[in-house]
């Protein structure tokens, strides 16, 4: 062992005790937070709008900050976008993570000198849980690759924006910095696929240990890489034993990863986000990633089925259940307040909190009232094709209200890379496998109000021609599993 890894695992048992301690007492140690964010943000403009001062208890919270989404909280970016100090947060933020607004256009989500910390914590505590739990550090010695955005920065009125991958590029430390791939030429690069060429290049002929990336565009890379070495991944990389990925559900994937590589490799699931990094997997053998309770964010959950009602409850983590399923709700050290960042969450353990990601409350389809959710679909697929030779690339669902002929059904597009010898039979299987996933779907099929599923292959590599179309090819963005309506659809149906 080598005395990097050493230390590596030395330094592990240290943070390993330290979570501990706060995820052994989760109510006490958000309690703190909560106050300690009311605290700092009492004489901020929003602060003394929603009377901070005034506020004792959770139930005081509730009453005078409303749930808001970034388009109900705008007018306070807006204002801080502007330059303007003490609106959300103390002073100015030290950056704003741009992301893509579907209503709005751009989004300026602001990171503060308080927050930021928190996002590398995170990302470096979930690799050193890994190597407390299994022993392995080995690969410190090796070379790792995390494929981002660009990190070149833009600056608005004194203030440094980008992608949060691309910020997030600035803070490597320096005893990884050696072992860092791709250089900073090439992820300065911004088209995707000019970039991702670029890296099959630098890192051809490395010693890769750890990858890590969102699983669609990272795919992209190893057929890349299995095409100029003509074998598998695993082969070229020899010491490549974990995969670091977050954004999207690794399942439907995960098979035709294994065959990319030639082998299995253990993997680690992180969810980060502009708002915040709010769990890592903390375990191998454990399902769901541990909650992070103690990174400067309180955490409220509303019922997603209770969401869209008058006045839905919020709680807190000590009323949580397992197996309900949560919109997220934060308020932050970046400036957040009570704020909707659109993801549903399901926890998978209470001691101590883990939680999955079900999806978004905006992604789901319910032109029927079955309300349909992301986790179902991943999970009806996945059963659809255990035992079988299937392997997916990506896919999406949509319904169809208006057919040409006969009952609406939901319509499958799915682009295969092995496919069905029966894409009818296929088509079946995911069908049983959804109605078990979601009760009103069943009663819907079962009442003829629905008829079964319609799968839709989609070209090869037709969906990055889709997301291209679009402008959201590689980097942070990822396809939406579910759609209440048919504008995917229609574009999907003309590549």
């Amino acid at each position: 062992m080598s005395l990097k890894a050493f230390f590596a695992r030395q330094f592990a048992a240290i943070i390993h005790i330290k979570t501990q301690k706060w995820a052994n007492n989760p109510v006490v140690t958000q309690q703190k937070v909560f106050e300690q964010l009311l605290t700092e943000a009492k004489n901020t403009q929003f602060g003394k709008d929603h009377h901070f001062s005034d506020i004792k208890t959770f139930e005081d919270f509730v009453q005078n900050v409303p749930v808001r989404d970034y388009e109900a909280l705008r007018p306070y970016v807006d204002r801080v976008v502007k330059g303007e100090e003490d609106i959300l947060w103390k002073g100015k933020p030290v950056y704003f993570a741009k992301t893509s607004g579907t209503t709005s256009g751009a989004k300026y989500i602001p990171l503060t000198k308080e927050s930021m910390p928190y996002h590398i914590e995170a990302a470096r505590n979930a690799i050193l849980s890994y190597i407390h739990e299994t022993g392995k550090a080995d690969f410190v010695d090796g070379k790792m690759i995390f494929l981002q955005g660009s990190p070149i920065l833009e600056e608005k009125n004194g203030i440094k924006l980008g992608r949060l991958s691309g910020i997030v590029a600035h803070y490597v430390p320096s005893y990884l910095q050696k072992n860092r791939l791709p250089s900073w030429e090439t992820n300065c690069i911004e088209d995707w696929e000019t970039k991702v060429d670029a890296i099959v290049e630098e890192t051809f002929n490395e010693n890769m240990a750890i990858i890590s990336g969102i699983p669609s565009w990272v795919q992209m890379y190893f057929e890349k890489l299995k095409a100029k070495a003509d074998k598998p991944v695993g082969e070229l990389f020899k010491n490549f034993n974990l995969f670091i990925y977050g954004g999207v559900n690794y399942e439907p994937y995960r098979a035709k990863f294994e065959n990319l590589i030639g082998r299995k490799v253990d993997s680690i699931e992180l969810f980060p986000a502009s708002e915040g990094f709010f769990a890592y997997q903390d375990s191998q053998k454990e399902k769901g990633m541990l909650l992070l309770l103690n990174s400067g964010i309180f955490y409220e959950f509303i019922k997603a089925d209770e969401f869209f009602t008058e006045n839905p409850k919020r709680h807190t983590i000590g009323e949580v259940e397992l197996g309900i399923n949560y919109v997220l709700i934060l308020s932050t050290n970046a400036g957040l307040w009570a704020y909707n960042i659109g993801d549903t969450i399901q926890f998978t353990s209470l001691k101590p909190y883990r939680i999955i990601v079900s999806g978004r409350i905006k992604h789901y389809i319910s032109a029927f009232g079955e309300h349909v959710i992301g986790k179902e679909v991943e999970a009806a697929l996945q059963e659809a094709m255990e035992g079988t030779e299937v392997r997916i690339n990506e896919f999406t669902v949509a319904p169809q209200i208006n057919p040409i002929n006969g009952l609406p059904y939901h319509e499958w597009f799915i682009e295969f890379e092995n496919e069905p010898n029966n894409p009818e039979a296929f088509a079946l299987r995911i069908d049983a496998a959804m109605r078990k996933q979601n009760v009103y779907y069943d009663d819907l099929i079962a009442g003829h109000v629905l008829r079964t599923l319609v799968l839709t292959k989609v070209p090869k590599n037709g969906f990055q021609e889709y997301m291209k179309s679009i402008g959201k090819l590689g980097g942070q963005n990822k396809l939406p599993r579910l759609s209440n309506d048919r504008k995917i659809a229609d574009l999907l149906s003309k590549v």
